[in-house]
């Protein structure tokens, strides 16, 4: 059974809650955050291709080519939650990132340039 999505309104005020408390912000505040922003990830960049985790709080598999269906995902992006939002509210290039350390890539698929942010801060 498919994950009922989250409401725009909803999911907007729980990435500005987040963005705005940071570490200090609930866990469900924090966590409908992620969720959210990995729904429209997934909306805007349909596909199997490459696994997206933000530990513990949600993964979504994105962006068109080969599928993916059994066992260990052969291109995968994971991340923890401060640097998953800024990657979708355009705060960190993805590049950024990867250079850093915060963002672990593996595979030859696995970067979201061109698929980030997904929820740009005006």
């Amino acid at each position: 059974m498919a994950r009922a999505r989250i409401d725009d309104g909803a999911g907007r005020a729980a990435v500005r809650a987040a963005l705005a408390e940071g570490a200090s912000a609930s866990r469900d505040i924090r966590a409908q955050a992620v969720r959210y922003t990995l729904q429209l990830l997934a909306e805007q960049a349909e596909g199997n291709t490459l696994e997206v985790r933000v530990p513990p709080f949600g993964a979504t598999q994105c962006i068109e080519g080969p599928r993916h269906t059994r066992g260990t995902p052969p291109n995968v992006v994971e991340m923890d939650v401060a640097t998953w939002l800024g990657l979708a509210t355009g705060t960190l290039a993805f590049a950024d990132g990867v250079a850093s350390g915060a963002i672990h890539a593996s595979g030859a698929r696995a970067d979201l340039t061109g698929h980030v942010p997904v929820l740009p801060l005006n």
